[in-house]
């Protein structure tokens, strides 16, 4: 079985390359807007790119895939894909969107790739074998850069303003600065390569964050358990850091009993 994990690792860095490409085309000629809800959008983009992804894992090994456009079941061996990550930024024409793939395989994430093509990253992990962006070995921060920790929030209308505004000021009072940069799947890659000291939401959906998870994970951080409690078709919420902050953003959260590890 490692062996075909493997090879569809290999198969999922190269998908990326084929996705970003497919979505930096669309962009060009962004189409019609679809709104989910409200400041929830989709365009043609979502849903080509997504039909691209499933197709190719079709024709190559048949396997199960959930989408964030599309949906899908969950398998012992499934595929969770988000299209477009970032699709705000994707429309108002910022670099900050990528295309996330994760793999996972009896309820392990497996491997996960994320490419951000208007930044020219691809970020890969398999699980076992380290994290990497554009191929060189990365680690979380270890807050070796000796400042205030700095942590990406993400946002979702699933929880109340009222507990992201008490989210933000737990952190402020314990010295730790906040950002929302719009990508919950770059927010988490960053963790993994040291650019930002964690990135938490309050609820987020799976295509989102999985990819994201093992590559914190093989950088040596920590992440909350996010596949429990029906995670992967429900959603949690997600806290991913560099290890000496870990029980600090949790406790920021108001979500102590997040603190036992993934």
């Amino acid at each position: 079985m490692s062996r075909a994990l493997d090879e569809r690792h290999g198969f999922a860095i190269e998908l990326a390359r084929e996705a970003g490409a497919l979505a930096s085309d669309y962009r060009r000629r962004l189409g019609a807007l679809e709104a989910k809800q409200p400041m929830d959008y989709a365009t043609e983009a979502d849903h080509a790119v997504e039909a691209l992804i499933r197709h190719r894992i079709g024709a190559r090994f048949g396997d199960a895939v959930i989408g964030e456009e599309d949906g899908g079941d969950p398998a012992d061996l499934v595929w969770v894909v988000d299209p477009i990550d970032g699709t705000i930024n994707y429309i108002h024409g910022t670099p900050r969107w990528c295309v996330s793939i994760a793999l996972l395989a009896g309820g392990e994430i497996e491997s996960g790739v994320i490419i951000a093509p208007d930044e020219n990253r691809l970020f890969a992990a398999r699980r076992g074998q380290g994290a990497f962006l554009n191929d060189a070995p990365m680690r979380v921060s270890g807050l070796r850069h000796g400042a205030s920790p700095v942590v990406e929030i993400g946002w979702s209308p699933r929880r109340t303003i009222a507990q992201y505004g008490a989210a933000i000021q737990a952190l402020i009072a314990d010295g730790i600065e906040f950002r929302r940069l719009g990508s919950g799947a770059l927010g988490i890659a960053d963790t993994a390569a040291g650019l930002n000291d964690g990135y938490m939401e309050l609820h987020i959906n799976a295509w989102d964050i999985l990819a994201g998870i093992v590559l914190v994970r093989e950088a040596g951080g920590w992440t909350n358990d996010f596949l429990t409690d029906n995670g992967l078709t429900q959603g949690n919420p997600i806290l991913a850091c560099t290890p000496e902050i870990a029980e600090r953003i949790a406790n920021a959260a108001s979500l102590r009993d997040l603190w036992t590890g993934g």
